[in-house]
Parts: C-alpha cells; structure tokens; sequence
C-alpha cells in the first residue's frame, strides 16, 4: 500500500470517526413550522415557545448528561407536501433524533405517517385536529397541544344551555371542521342549527355571515355564533351587521393578540381559551412571561407557551432515558409521563399520547393600555373535569 493510499484511507477514517463523534455528542431536535405562508404569525409564536422552553429545561445550558441540543428550523410554508418531505429529510439527512410541530393540521396530517416510517418521535405542536391523536395516530406521535375536543368540550361549557340555538363559522380544513364536529358532540343542552365553513384566506365575510343571520334570526330563546379562527381574516366584524337587532350573540375561543384586537368590541364575550399569559397561575407561567416580556418586550402570545411546553416535554423525556435517543426508550418515557407547563402539569396519555392539560373559561374585558381584548378568568377547567374520548386506532 503505498503512502499516498494510506493517507487516504487514514483521512477518511478519521473523518467517519469525527462525524459519529459529533452525532454521539448531540441531540438533534428538528422544529418544522409555518415560519411563512398563512399560519406564520403561529409558527413564529411556537418557534420563541420552544426557545424558552429548552432554555428553560436545561438551566439555560442547552445540555443534557454530556450531549448538546441542536435545534433545526424548517419552514413548511404551510403545505402538505412541504412539511412531509422536510420530515423525511430532517430524519435521514439531518438524523433528527426528535421533530416538533407543525403548525397547520393539514400539514400534520401529512406528516404523521413519515414519523411511522422512519420509527422517529415527532411531538406535535400545536396542530389541533382529533384526527393527529385520533383515527389517524401511531405510536410514535405525541401531541403536546390541545385536541379539538378539547377546545370544544372547554367551549361548550361555556355556550352551552337549555334552548340555545348555535352556529358555527369555522376555517374549511381539518382545523375548523374537526373543531365543530366536537363542538357538536360536547353540545348537551342546546342545539347546533347551523355550520358556515370559508377558506382560510377568507377577508369578506357577509355572504356567510347573511346566511347564518337567516338561520338564527326566527328563532326562540338565546341565539350564538360560536366562531372558530386562526390566521388572517376577521370573522368577528359580522358584529357590523347588526347582530343585535335579532338577538344574537357571538362566542369564540382564546386567540392571538392580533385577532383578540376584534374582541375589544365584544366586552363581556365569553368561551373558552388554550392559553393567555393572564390566566395560568403558576411558577412555570411567571418565568415564561418574565423571560419573554425580557428577551422580546411583550407578554407571550397564545400559541407561545405551547412551543415551551414542547421543549420541555422533550427534555423530560431525555432525561428519563438518560439522554438515550432510541424512539423506543423515547416512546417508554413518554407514555404517561407528567411534565410542568405553562398551564400546570400536563400528562402525556398512554393510550393516544394526547397531553391532558386545562383549558380556562373567559370573558371580555375593556382595558385602554392594551391593544386586544382582555380574557378574565371565569374558571380554570382542569383536565379531570373534562371527559376526552380516546379516538385511536390501538
């Protein structure tokens, strides 16, 4: 073997050697999320969430038992394919040892199959749709978001009542029609008479608004619009055309700061919100508000404390392995694993790996030196007073 060959050969093991050296010392979290398209201000939201939330999992260290967190961001622009091949690459060329998000249900919906594919976890925030941890799960999905049935049971408690005719005005995709299908489902007392679906771009909403109006108007007793929105649009001016003059009311769940600025024409409103940095009274809470209101100079948004409860979920989770990456010791410390949030304890069920967490029961305030509506807590609805169906197919 002459000495040309050999140096060869001796370079390119000590590359090889070098690169599995450096994968030995890391974990590689993947974070796929709309950073733009129409969900972006959410993706953005989840994205300084997770920052936080592995900050705060490892005392700011970004190290657990010897080996170093790298985060990798994806945009999935909000697309269905876009998102399923980023998966499939952050697993094989990136070696993601974990994947967060989507944002998008639609997106999520594509990407849970990838996940089974390549035998990875891939914790899903904050994509709500029952589908994700329902009929279209498998083992190696976790959602640390809210299911739909979750904001609508949360909702319905707070709409709910004997002779109450409802409807609904959702976004036409998984998001929306998945949320007043368990809406209609955790509706005991009253009566769903109507559901207006638009497309997510929707800005003009009169013709839908004209049509549920027609539904609504004759008929007796308390009348409610119970509007399900994310994104861009603002569902909530149907108030111009004059609601009152038939008696209804309009209900929502919590949002972002920029759509909770439509609710500052709705004092007294009230539903039922995921999360407002008001609400949760907790320790975790006071150090996401702090740090966020530190590193950015507000209060975090709705969708931000999902991003942190992700990251820390996944830390959790590392540490009972012992920073051990393999998806089945993952998916053995994650099966009934009860972590802090945010929102309190959450608890991953062992049954559809769906996190049990509170919901909180709001109405409207006024306040000047804000630029949205506020949401006062009428009561936090823990997450043994809500009975959520197991929807898998285990």
């Amino acid at each position: 073997m002459n000495k040309k060959y050999q140096f060869l050969l001796m370079l390119a093991t000590f590359s090889l050697s070098s690169s599995v050296f450096a994968q030995a010392g890391e974990i590689r979290i993947v974070h796929i999320h709309s950073m733009t398209g129409p969900q972006e201000d959410l993706g953005r939201q989840t994205r300084l969430g997770l920052q936080i939330g592995l900050d705060y999992a490892t005392n700011g260290t970004r190290m657990l038992h010897g080996k170093k967190i790298v985060l990798i961001e994806k945009d999935d622009q909000g697309k269905p394919d876009v998102g399923k091949a980023l998966l499939a690459a952050a697993y094989s060329d990136d070696k993601a040892d974990i994947a967060i998000g989507p944002t998008m249900s639609n997106v999520a919906l594509a990407m849970l199959p990838v996940a089974e594919e390549y035998k990875k976890v891939l914790i899903v925030e904050p994509a709500v749709a029952d589908s994700i941890t329902g009929d279209k799960w498998n083992r190696y999905i976790f959602r640390t978001g809210r299911n739909s049935t979750q904001d609508a049971v949360a909702n319905a408690a707070a709409i709910d009542g004997p002779g109450v005719s409802i409807a609904t005005l959702a976004q036409d995709y998984a998001f929306g029609k998945d949320g007043v299908r368990a809406l209609k489902a955790a509706i005991k007392k009253g009566t769903v008479v109507h559901e207006e679906y638009a497309p997510p771009t929707t800005s003009d909403f009169t013709a839908s608004a004209q049509r549920i109006i027609d539904k609504l108007k004759d008929r007796p007793g308390r009348k409610v619009i119970w509007i399900l929105w994310s994104g861009a649009g603002n569902p909530y001016k149907i108030i111009d055309m004059d609601l009152k003059r038939y008696g209804i009311e309009v209900a929502s769940f919590g949002n972002t700061f920029a759509a909770m600025a439509a609710y500052k024409n709705l004092p007294g409103m009230q539903g039922a919100s995921t999360y407002y940095f008001g609400l949760p009274q907790n320790k975790v809470n006071d150090y996401l508000v702090a740090e966020h209101q530190k590193r950015h100079g507000i209060p975090p948004d709705t969708f931000t404390a999902g991003g942190f409860s992700a990251g820390v979920a996944a830390v959790t989770a590392l540490r009972k392995t012992g920073g051990e990456t393999g998806s089945a010791k993952l998916i053995e410390a994650m099966e009934g694993m009860s972590f802090e949030s945010p929102k309190g304890t959450m608890t991953f069920r062992k049954e559809d790996h769906q996190a049990m967490q509170s919901m909180y029961h709001f109405k409207i305030k006024v306040d000047p030196a804000l630029a949205w509506g506020v949401p006062e807590l009428v009561k936090e609805i823990k997450p043994e007073e809500m009975a959520i169906p197991v929807a898998n197919k285990r």
